[in-house]
């Protein structure tokens, strides 16, 4: 008899009555595509993570690729980052025509390694992107140092990271820029969706013009009573830009992140208590100076203590009845970097030997406590079915 009757979902997000009425408001009001909820989030947003500007985009991936062009990154640069990552984060980098430069990773948080960085700059380097993986904060002070020595961009990948601090500062306050992510397994939603903070108020006019075509700055609002038809081009932009009826939703989603924030806390609490009691595997570290997001809970495996391997205990969870997911396998590894750039097996062995020990678990605001005890069941069972 498998753990659960029902099949429980690697992630499903929260809506609640205030998320449609959020979204029906933006419907009803006659402003569906870039308009007043979303200058309205962009504030909202800003002050929330203590940023001077936003701007709203309609991916991470957005995000990350306008602010590395707003940033002057062009052909022939080097920007650094962690291959243990979604492949946008080193895509965006080929697509302003620089080239990705990976850099191993720290075994026990999974974050870019600082300690080598140093010995991948050149005088090609031009930025960095940190990525705070699964949540949890990359350490911002030695990653700021090293990029003001050498004059570098620090871009920080906050795609798992809305609510995470770093030493009581608020990721999207660090960096030169910071871009999240508000896709639909988020721990903000918009369905797709994308942010990008600032302090830089030159580098939030570039983009914001480059957000939308390279309109001039209040080309929105031309269709408005007080606007007016005529626009300019001032720089070949892209299409970028959010919607109000994703900003709709954000604005709702916002106002409850806390709440939301404190789910996910409670259940990640009881994670950590229930499978340090489990030597086969590892559960995540959270640091005593920076407060995690959560939006991954990622065990690793001990495998020398178990007689299956990762794929095995995967599907061993899915007879349980419990979804799960990898994150990530490391960006080197797939076909169109190792063809076009020659990394192999053995480039990045930290990475690569975490990435065959990792499962992400189930871990969202929607699951109750009784689903989280389901999750630590079905692990128990497997670990106990399959100890040496």
């Amino acid at each position: 008899m498998c753990t659960r009757q029902e099949f429980l979902p690697y992630n499903v997000p929260l809506i609640e009555d205030d998320d449609i009425a959020g979204v029906v408001d933006s419907l009803k009001s006659g402003w569906i595509a870039k308009g007043p909820k979303t200058m309205e989030f962009e504030q909202r947003f800003a002050e929330y993570v203590g940023a001077k500007y936003a701007v709203a985009v309609n991916s991470c991936t957005a995000a990350l690729h306008l602010s590395l062009v707003a940033a002057g990154l062009g052909e022939g640069d080097e920007v650094l980052t962690t291959p243990m990552t979604f492949a946008a984060s080193a895509n965006v980098v080929i697509h302003t025509g620089a080239k990705p430069i990976f850099v191993d990773i720290d075994p026990i948080t999974m974050n870019i390694d600082p300690k080598k960085l140093r010995e991948k700059i050149t005088t090609r380097t031009k930025a960095i992107i940190p990525v705070h993986m699964a949540g949890q904060s990359c350490e911002m002070d030695e990653i700021m140092t090293i990029a003001r020595e050498h004059n570098l961009f620090v871009l920080e990948d906050a795609a798992h990271a809305v609510y995470t601090q770093y030493k009581g500062k608020m990721i999207g306050s660090i960096g030169n820029a910071t871009a999240f992510s508000f896709y639909a397994t988020k721990n903000l939603v918009t369905g797709e969706g994308g942010m990008i903070t600032t302090d830089d108020e030159a580098l939030y006019n570039r983009m914001r013009i480059m957000s939308t075509h390279g309109m001039s700055r209040n080309a929105w609002n031309r269709y408005a009573e007080a606007g007016s038809w005529y626009y300019e081009i001032l720089s070949p932009g892209y299409k970028d830009n959010m919607s109000d009826i994703m900003a709709g939703l954000g604005i709702a989603q916002l106002s409850k992140l806390e709440r939301m924030q404190g789910i996910r806390q409670e259940i990640a609490d009881y994670y950590n208590t229930e499978f340090g009691k489990m030597p086969e595997l590892e559960a995540p570290v959270e640091l005593d100076y920076a407060r995690h997001a959560w939006h991954l809970y990622i065990i690793k495996l001990n495998l020398d203590k178990l007689s299956i391997d990762r794929g095995t205990f995967i599907e061993q969870l899915k007879e349980e009845n419990i979804g799960t997911s990898v994150h990530f396998i490391p960006v080197h590894m797939h076909p169109y970097y190792r063809d076009t750039y020659g990394y192999k097996e053995g480039d990045f062995p930290v990475a690569e030997g975490i990435f065959e020990r990792i499962i992400s678990l189930p871990l969202y605001p929607k699951m109750t406590m009784q689903d989280a005890s389901d999750v630590v069941d079905a692990v128990r069972r497997v670990v106990e079915r399959f100890r040496k």
